[in-house]
C-alpha cells in the first residue's frame, strides 16, 4: 500500500498553512472546525488542536488547511506539523471514527414564537413525516424524544413537526435559563440517531381518528384551503392548525390549534383577521366565523 506523503506550504506572514496529501482522507465538501469540541469524532483534527498555536482547521478531500494564532510564524513549525501528520496517518491513525462522514452534523437553533410560553427548536435535519402534539408524558408513548423531554420539570407541552420541536414551558421558568440546555439535549438526541417518533404507530392512530370523520365535499374544500394557505404560515410560528368540524347552520368552522398557537395571546387576532377573513373570501356566503375549540 502506498504510504501517505504530505507537502506543506505557507506564504510568508500568512496565518494559513496548507498540507497537501497524496491520497484522499476527507470529504468532498470542506469541513470547518474552530475548536477541539467541534472536532469530536475526528481524532486527527483533535490532535491538531492540541497544538497551542492552532486556531482553526479546514479539512478537504486531499488537503488540510490550518490557521494559526499570532504567537509564532509558520516557518518555525510547518515542517514539524507536516511530519507529525504524515507519521500519524502512516501509523494507521484514524481521520474519523465510527464512519462519522456518513452522518450529517446536526445543528439546532432556537427561535422565539408569538407565544411567549413557546420556543421553537429548528433542526437542519428532517425529524418526522408526521405532525404530533403531546400534552403530557402519557401522550408521548410513541415518541422517545418527547418522552425524554417531559422529564425536564419545566416542560409543559411538546409539538413535533417535520423539522422542528415546539416546547411550551411552565411559567415558573424563563427561557434565558433553560433554552441552551434544551437545545443541546435535542441536538445530541438527534445526532445519536435515536428515534424521534414511531411514525407508523402515529399514522395508524391518526387514520383511526380520521376514518371516524366522513368529510363531505365542502369540508374537504375547507381542509384543502387550510393545508395550502394557512398551515405553512402557522408552521413558521411553531404551530399547527387542524380542521375539526363545520356547522352549516351557523356557518362556523371549528379548528384545533396546536404547538405555539395553542394558548397564544395573539391567536384570537390570527383567527379573526387572518384565517376567518381568508375562508370568508374563498368560500363566500358559506363561512361566517372560525372558532378554535381549544383556544
Amino acid at each position: 500500500m502506498e504510504p501517505y506523503k504530505i507537502t506543506s506550504s505557507s506564504e510568508n506572514g500568512n496565518d494559513k498553512a496548507r498540507f497537501i496529501i497524496n491520497k484522499s482522507i476527507g470529504p468532498k465538501k470542506p469541513m470547518y472546525f474552530e475548536n477541539v469540541d467541534q472536532a469530536k469524532g475526528s481524532p486527527l483534527i483533535q490532535q491538531l488542536f492540541y497544538l497551542p498555536f492552532v486556531k482553526a482547521v479546514k479539512l478537504e478531500e486531499k488537503q488540510i488547511e490550518v490557521t494559526r494564532f499570532d504567537i509564532l510564524e509558520w516557518e518555525d513549525v510547518i515542517d514539524e506539523v507536516s511530519t507529525q501528520l504524515q507519521n500519524y496517518l502512516n501509523d494507521g491513525g484514524e481521520v474519523f471514527e465510527n464512519n462519522i462522514l456518513d452522518k450529517t452534523p446536526v445543528t439546532i437553533y432556537a427561535e422565539s414564537t408569538p407565544n411567549p410560553s413557546v420556543m421553537k427548536f429548528v433542526s437542519n435535519k428532517k425529524l418526522t413525516n408526521e405532525t404530533v402534539e403531546f400534552k403530557d408524558i402519557d401522550d408521548a408513548k410513541y415518541s422517545p424524544l418527547a418522552k425524554k423531554l417531559f422529564h425536564f420539570p419545566f416542560v409543559k407541552e411538546i409539538f413535533i413537526s417535520s423539522n422542528y420541536v415546539s416546547i411550551t414551558k411552565y411559567d415558573i421558568s424563563i427561557w434565558e435559563e433553560i433554552v441552551m440546555e434544551l437545545r443541546e439535549f435535542i441536538r445530541s438526541f438527534i445526532e445519536e440517531g435515536n428515534v424521534i417518533i414511531e411514525n407508523s404507530k402515529v399514522k395508524k392512530k391518526k387514520q383511526k381518528l380520521s376514518s371516524s370523520k366522513n368529510l363531505n365535499s365542502f369540508e374537504e374544500k375547507i381542509v384543502s384551503i387550510l393545508e395550502e394557505y394557512i398551515k405553512p404560515a402557522v408552521a413558521s410560528d411553531g404551530g399547527n392548525i387542524e380542521f375539526d368540524s363545520y356547522n352549516s347552520k351557523e356557518k362556523s368552522v371549528q379548528v384545533i390549534l396546536q404547538g405555539a398557537c395553542s394558548g397564544c395571546p395573539s391567536s384570537t387576532f390570527t383567527l379573526k383577521n387572518g384565517i376567518e377573513n381568508m375562508l370568508k373570501e374563498m368560500l363566500p356566503g358559506k363561512v361566517e366565523s372560525v372558532i378554535a375549540i381549544n383556544g
